[in-house]
């Protein structure tokens, strides 16, 4: 058994696209219409053909309370890994992005947590 998709929850689908494609720099893998929305996901460029990111839409009720539970609290709904997560941090702010905690060491790791604009904080990892 393998993981092969995984879900993020967003607010909205093109504008959660632009921002992990144009901003974090993944890749579009699939876009398949699904009446108001769409199986819409995005992989690693690195990784093409390894675990999909499902751009989640918030059409269960549900899900937009969880998803604002976790934002309000600052708890990360996903991570993902970088290679040099202080280079990442600096790119990244220089396009706009906001960080509600910056590069910061955690044992054998050192994180931060970025707001994904679509109702999410994101945190990235690099291992030490």
């Amino acid at each position: 058994m393998k993981i092969t998709v995984t879900s993020i929850l967003v607010d909205d689908q093109q504008k959660a696209l632009q921002f992990y494609t144009a901003i974090l720099g993944f890749v579009k893998k699939r876009e398949v219409p699904l009446g108001e929305y769409s199986w819409l996901t995005v992989v690693s460029k690195e990784e093409q053909e390894g675990v999909e990111l499902l751009l989640e839409p918030m059409a269960f009720a549900p899900a937009r309370v969880y998803q604002r539970a976790l934002f309000d609290a600052g708890i990360p709904l996903t991570s993902f890994s970088v290679d040099d997560i202080d280079k990442e941090y600096e790119r990244l702010l220089r396009a706009g992005v906001t960080f509600s905690m910056p590069p910061t060491p955690m044992g054998p790791v050192k994180v931060a947590v970025l707001d994904d604009t679509c109702g999410n904080n994101i945190q990235l990892s690099q291992m030490l």
